[in-house]
């Protein structure tokens, strides 16, 4: 049986107030699927009842996380979109040891990180093109929501499917070590990566700023207003002369006047106006 229109809201809101994420009508068919394929699979014999368990809690409990989860889209790849790597690797990488090289630092943020390509593509490249950065303090943090997706993304394991979308053979062969379940990345990348669960609309604890910030194809579920506020975080967590990295179709224009974006041959990065060298 299709979900109600009363259904459909009640999934809305609560996606909207836990998470931010705005679902529109015309979502009805998506969310009537993922929710069925999560009641099969907790054992909830219809829609209908996981509909009712729902509203006999009100504190966000597990069952509310896991149906945020399953309405959350983890589309990620290894070095997706390709453009931000290369003006990370030609440019801002080049530019920022250049200017850490009194404190040997460098922090990375992969926000929305899903199962962890991102952060270890990252990971991958400074091993590849910058030896320099061996006696550093370098850390690459990975942040997400779901915890699913997470403990997939501390495993270290992708399948065949999983590794044939953006990684090049040779550093297949390089960085991962073939197990039964697929293809294991060696410690000395994941060594430099750490995953903490994070929901974007919560508190984010972080004790330092970072060099890098990557939200890429985050914004765009959410409404202007949380928007506004998650980049008004981001600038007070981002180092002054820093740098942005959001989705292709996204943009801070019209939405906060913190940032001016910055063209790298393909790729745009944001920087704080008028806070660089403060």
């Amino acid at each position: 049986m299709p979900i109600t229109n009363e259904q459909f809201t009640q999934i809305a809101k609560l996606v909207r107030e836990k998470a931010a994420i705005v679902l529109e009508t015309g979502k009805e068919y998506l969310v009537e699927t993922r929710l069925s394929a999560l009641a099969r699979q907790e054992g909830i014999d219809s829609l209908e009842n996981l509909f009712q368990m729902l509203e006999q809690d009100t504190v966000f409990n597990t069952l509310q996380v896991k149906v945020i989860d399953a309405l959350t889209t983890n589309e990620t790849s290894f070095y997706r979109d390709h453009h931000p790597f290369e003006a990370m690797r030609k440019d801002i990488l080049p530019r920022l040891i250049k200017e850490r090289g009194g404190k040997r630092e460098l922090r990375i943020w992969s926000a929305a990180c899903s199962t962890g390509q991102e952060p270890y593509s990252l990971a991958m490249m400074l091993l590849q093109y910058f030896p320099e950065l061996a006696g550093w303090n370098v850390k690459i943090i990975g942040t997400d929501l779901s915890l699913r997706v997470l403990e997939q993304a501390k495993s270290g394991i992708y399948n065949q499917v999983e590794v044939n979308r953006g990684l090049p053979a040779p550093l297949l062969i390089k960085h991962f070590e073939k197990v039964p379940a697929g293809w294991r990345l060696r410690d000395d990348v994941r060594k430099l990566v750490e995953f903490r669960e994070l929901n974007l609309l919560k508190p984010w604890l972080f004790r330092e700023r970072f060099d890098i910030v990557l939200i890429r194809n985050v914004l765009i579920y959410f409404d202007v207003a949380t928007k506004q506020q998650l980049l008004g975080r981001i600038r007070e967590i981002l180092q002054p002369d820093g740098y942005l990295f959001l989705g292709s179709a996204e943009t801070t224009f019209n939405i906060s006047n913190h940032y001016t974006p910055e063209r790298f041959g393909n790729a745009s990065a944001y920087r704080l106006v008028n806070e660089r060298g403060s």
